[in-house]
């Protein structure tokens, strides 16, 4: 049974802490629409779409109404296009045919973004996959939903670089194609390295083939109530600071649960998993900087940042795990720069740098997230960075993630706005000397030593 003190808890954190249930995510698989002929495959995927997804919207808006959780998105992911496309894409307008029945399926069913836009060619591209590659820049610059996502690496098959010595010519490409918006395009693009098969978020959700015909996963976050909570406790002991962090995301996480199984319920389809990552937004008060401020730092990027968000990432974890039965995704702590605004404060003030970043991704979530760079860096160089957060996720065998974004026609020192929960951020510099002889080598970087375990 839940206590009054317990119910009024919750609400206080709905109602003065942000907390929220980030996205309710129907995943689909296509894999029986496959067909070699392109018109019949389009109409098998519009059709198990909407018929699939056609009261998920409606239904997460009745669970918003009726328990007075906040249910930020709907979305859809779906099996990666890379492999639903290749009998009968022949060329890449073929796979940008799909992202258009994709995002107009996306449109009938009301949902914020369909995922699954995606290739998992972490050991090698088929020629249809290089093909959904190639395909990316105009899939995203013409249509509206669709978000799009590369596997390139993981612990047990090493790194594909040919996969990405091209995508960062891609992520040029994309970001020259929607220059009019501040290059935002290249914010729907994510290259991982150990994607997993169900992500809820977004911009790198796809439904792997190891999941079944349909599924519900729920993504919830909570950044604000783990700040809140902190604060109660500061000079505290780190056991005290652990402990606090693990039973608020207990709470957090059965928050998820709930909704994730009364739409579950209400739909027809599986339970997934629960997706704990304190994935922050641009609102005072939701951001994982401050938390880590809270901690003890005076900025996000100080000394001890790493260890901070370390302590963080395993409490918020371990807390989660034990609030369900069936944690998965992602989980953990988020560091996107764009869509949080202590994370903002601490560039604009010189403590967070590129580098930084990358050495904090070691222990979060994800990875170098929605950052702003000069829209003039080489493709090399954004290659090289993609190479660098695709070796720490390999070795350390976690997911990691790079979601740049070169604003065409600005600068070190100018600020983009992105809008909504994407924010704004400012253009940060990266290093000026060149990695071409090394991103130019064919072929691919081996599986480390600790992947042999069968």
């Amino acid at each position: 049974m839940i206590s009054i003190m317990e119910a009024n808890e919750t609400v206080k954190m709905i109602t003065q802490e942000n907390l929220d249930v980030r996205t309710i995510t129907m995943g689909i698989s296509l894999i029986d629409c496959i067909d070699s002929d392109l018109d019949r495959l389009n109409e098998k995927i519009y059709r198990k779409i909407t018929e699939k997804a056609r009261d998920l919207v409606s239904v997460g808006r009745d669970i918003e109404k009726e328990y007075g959780i906040p249910i930020v998105n709907k979305r859809i992911s779906v099996t990666p296009i890379g492999l639903i496309g290749a009998a009968a894409c022949r060329t890449e307008d073929d796979f940008v045919a799909i992202a258009k029945t994709l995002d107009r399926a996306a449109g009938t069913v009301g949902v914020n973004f369909l995922g699954g836009y995606s290739a998992v060619v972490s050991k090698g591209m088929t020629p249809a996959e290089e093909r959904l590659i190639r395909s990316i820049p105009k899939a995203l610059s013409s249509t509206q939903y669709i978000c799009a996502s590369v596997n390139v690496g993981s612990t047990r098959t090493g790194i594909d670089m040919d996969a990405i010595r091209l995508l960062g010519n891609i992520i040029l490409e994309t970001a020259e194609l929607t220059k009019e918006k501040d290059s935002l395009g290249c914010a729907k693009l994510v290259v991982f390295c150990n994607a997993p098969d169900d992500n809820p978020f977004m911009a790198g959700a796809f439904h792997g083939v190891t999941e079944g015909d349909t599924v519900i996963n729920v993504g919830v976050s909570g950044p604000g109530v783990v700040k809140t909570a902190l604060e109660q406790i500061r000079g505290e002991s780190f056991e005290v600071l652990c402990e606090t962090i693990k039973k608020t995301a207990f709470k957090v996480t059965r928050v998820g649960q709930l909704v994730a199984q009364e739409a579950s319920r209400r739909l027809g389809v599986p339970f997934g998993i629960i997706d704990l990552s304190l994935a922050p937004t641009p609102a005072i008060g939701d951001s994982v900087a401050d938390i880590l401020c809270e901690i003890g730092l005076e900025k996000a990027g100080a000394p001890g940042t790493t260890a901070a968000l370390a302590l963080l990432n395993d409490q918020v974890k371990k807390g989660g795990v034990m609030a369900s039965s069936y944690v998965g995704g992602l989980s953990g702590a988020f560091i996107p720069v764009s869509e949080d605004q202590g994370m903002i404060d601490a560039v604009e003030a010189g403590a967070l740098h590129l580098e930084k970043l990358e050495a904090m991704t070691c222990v979060c979530s994800v990875g170098l997230d929605m950052i702003a760079i000069p829209g003039d860096t080489k493709a090399s160089t954004i290659s090289g960075i993609i190479a660098d957060e695709m070796a720490i996720g390999m070795v350390n065998s976690k997911t990691t993630a790079v979601r740049l974004i070169p604003v065409i026609g600005k600068g070190v020192g100018d600020s983009v706005e992105f809008g909504g929960l994407l924010g704004h951020a400012p253009v940060m510099p990266v290093n000026a000397f060149s990695c071409d002889a090394f991103i130019s080598r064919s072929g691919r970087i081996p599986a480390p030593i600790h992947s042999f375990k069968n």
